[in-house]
């Protein structure tokens, strides 16, 4: 993929890259103040972890940003047939949707503007698979990523929500007829 600026890489992930951005997701995920911890939901700390396996999915890519030493700062996974999302709810059902999923930023570079760009190219992607719609999902832990999804332009659907063991989680659409 192109560069997003002069200090920003996003491109998809190459696999001696797996095991540094699953450290960054369980980091990411474990730091968050009430959200489950890797003794409550073991499987779900397992699959951050093994985020490179997404690679494997049909219609799926899991993207990372680099700084411009190629340091790995964070990633995401997106899928151009929701059918691979794999979450609860009724989100694997839509279609001519695109979905993100596990988004990730190295806590180093928290409020740098990575979790925007990765976000935006995966709306990009969509974009160019001529899908409809994106569709992610959220937490109430994930305040910072949630203000963000909003201000790119996100909007809340109820329709999408599901539990996940005790915690809610919320479903967002981003309209790409617009």
């Amino acid at each position: 993929m192109a560069e997003m600026n002069s200090n920003l890489d996003i491109r998809d992930i190459n696999s001696d890259e797996f095991k540094e951005l699953g450290s960054i997701m369980v980091n990411a995920y474990e730091s968050l103040e009430g959200f489950p911890t890797p003794i409550e939901q073991p499987e779900y700390y397992q699959m951050l972890e093994n985020i490179g396996s997404f690679t494997a999915k049909p219609n799926t890519r899991v993207l990372v940003a680099l700084s411009s030493e190629a340091k790995v700062l964070g990633g995401v996974v997106y899928f151009s047939d929701m059918s691979q999302y794999g979450s609860g709810g009724s989100a694997t059902k839509e279609k001519n949707a695109s979905g993100i999923r596990l988004l990730a930023v190295s806590t180093e570079v928290h409020g740098a503007g990575v979790g925007k760009a990765l976000t935006q190219a995966c709306i990009d992607l969509a974009r160019q698979s001529g899908n409809d719609q994106v569709i992610l999902h959220t937490t109430e832990v994930m305040l910072v990523a949630w203000g963000m999804y909003q201000r790119l332009g996100f909007k809340r659907s109820p329709d999408l929500d599901f539990k996940q063991g005790e915690l809610s989680v919320y479903g967002f659409r981003y309209n790409l007829e617009s």
